[in-house]
């Protein structure tokens, strides 16, 4: 179920994402020499009229597509290659960023269009109540907010001087933050009191046996559920580009967590963390599936335009250099840039594989004895 998952996952969501890539370097008159999905040796493919090979690698962690005028499938410029028509190198400056943007935009538009459908097909989930849900019905077990003196019947109002307008955005704010300590504003009988609190860390581990780590106050509103309201195709396309914003402020968030050192480098996943959660997911249902999907999709674009060299984002880097230079970077200084971005992406995969083994049960067990 994991080798399925991964290859149903990550086999559609590379080749749309080089087919942006391939789609505007054509319209652009850029010559494709190669089209790849997966790296290494080539399992197998075929040359089509226009001189493209079109191939199956054996390593399924990726794909290319090495455009005339690149030295190597990482598109690094080659110094060497001559100024003939179709060559990448050739082409006009906004040229060369479309092609190099048009990847991660792609996968950015799939993630869009899967939320999209969504939207339209199940509604957009809505909490609802006859009263304002901001106000505290009751308090959990274990309740951080309860112990720094909230009282059911408070109306949240503010967190960290921020107004909160739901229910939704009292979780938004309180569930990626572990271990912080905020100050929550509330109203209680006419009059507004600040009173500070540590957000508590709670692991929770689902079906799978999967951990994460939220943040939360053991608050709940009163008398709310969650309704599903019925979205227009229309309608549904900006809802469905807001929740792929809102999820890229929580990637940010994260991984400026884990650099600050507030979250474990150890929650960072890898290959084989995405095989086992899309297999998983597979194993719920084409919908859950589908919605992974959505997610890796965006994962894939937000990194991807990360300005790191040997990923588009690095290479976009240096066309707005070349822009402000009015020249291209020297062959040196770029060569040493790809050095080192391919490097760090090496590193960063070896850490992300290592999580990712020693999450497994069978080597957890080995390394934690």
């Amino acid at each position: 179920m994991y080798a399925a998952g991964f290859i149903l996952l990550l086999g559609p969501l590379v080749t749309v994402h080089e087919l942006g890539h391939y789609l505007v370097g054509r319209w652009f008159g850029v010559k494709a020499e190669a089209f790849s999905v997966g790296f290494g040796k080539e399992l197998f493919g075929r040359t089509d009229k226009h001189g493209t090979r079109w191939k199956l690698s054996a390593l399924p962690l990726g794909g290319y597509v090495q455009f005339k005028g690149d030295m190597d499938p990482a598109s690094v410029p080659n110094p060497d290659a001559p100024a003939e028509p179709g060559c990448f190198q050739n082409a006009a400056l906004w040229k060369r960023a479309l092609i190099v943007a048009a990847g991660p935009v792609t996968n950015l538009l799939v993630a869009i269009a899967i939320f999209a459908a969504f939207f339209t097909i199940y509604g957009q989930p809505k909490i609802e109540s006859e009263v304002d849900t901001r106000q505290i019905g009751e308090f959990a077990e274990e309740s951080a907010a309860r112990d720094a003196g909230l009282e059911v019947g408070d109306l949240i109002v503010a967190i960290d001087g921020d107004a909160i307008a739901d229910f939704e955005e009292i979780r938004e704010n309180i569930a990626l933050y572990p271990n912080k300590s905020i100050v929550i504003g509330v109203e209680r009988d006419g009059a507004q009191i600040d009173i500070p609190l540590t957000i508590a860390s709670v692991e929770q581990t689902d079906n799978f046996g999967n951990t994460g780590t939220i943040g939360l106050i053991g608050v709940a509103p009163v008398e709310a559920e969650y309704v599903f309201k019925d979205v227009g195709i229309l309608e549904s396309i900006p809802l469905a580009a807001s929740q792929c914003w809102e999820i890229t402020k929580m990637m940010v968030t994260g991984i400026k967590q884990i650099l600050v050192g507030d979250r474990s480098i150890k929650e960072l996943g890898g290959p084989v963390k995405i095989a086992k959660f899309s297999g998983e997911q597979l194993s719920l249902g084409l919908v859950a599936f589908v919605n992974f999907a959505a997610l890796i999709s965006l994962n894939l674009a937000f990194i991807n335009f990360l300005p790191i060299p040997a990923l588009d984002g690095g290479h976009l880097a240096f066309y707005a250099a070349e822009a402000v230079r009015k020249k291209p970077v020297g062959p040196r200084a770029t060569e040493y840039a790809y050095r080192t971005g391919i490097g760090l992406v090496l590193v960063f995969m070896v850490v992300v594989t290592v999580n990712d083994l020693v999450s497994l049960p069978v080597f957890g067990s080995i390394f934690g004895s």
